[in-house]
């Protein structure tokens, strides 16, 4: 299991991370608000239309989604050029993580930048 604070990995029985301090939720399965998203979907989404923040509101981040659209529209995509490249880097890290780290660091920790 993966703090999801810092992403420390942490032992599934711990009710504290070690690393951070942070008190930690378990899933119970029942009822869970998050539910699972594809890590392939997310990082395509990502390294194709990132500028847009289309993958921040396929992972739930509608804040910093909105931030990427507004920035890249206003100025007339030169912006979209910078958040082009975060966005690529963002797809590459969410390939090179395992399911399991992905549903708990960007799904469930809702982890928005990098």
């Amino acid at each position: 299991m993966f703090c999801t604070n810092c992403g420390n990995q942490i032992a599934d029985a711990a009710v504290v991370c070690p690393k951070c301090g942070v008190a930690l939720k378990h899933s119970t399965g029942v009822g869970d608000s998050d539910g699972k998203k594809d890590k392939t979907v997310a990082a395509l989404l990502a390294i194709f239309l990132g500028a847009l923040g289309i993958h921040e509101f396929y992972l739930g981040n509608n804040t910093s989604a909105i931030i990427r659209l507004v920035i890249t529209l206003l100025t007339c995509g030169w912006g979209g050029t910078i958040l082009g490249v975060i966005s690529l880097i963002e797809g590459i890290i969410y390939l090179t993580k395992s399911d399991e780290e992905f549903q708990t660091i960007y799904v469930k920790g809702h982890k928005e930048w990098f």
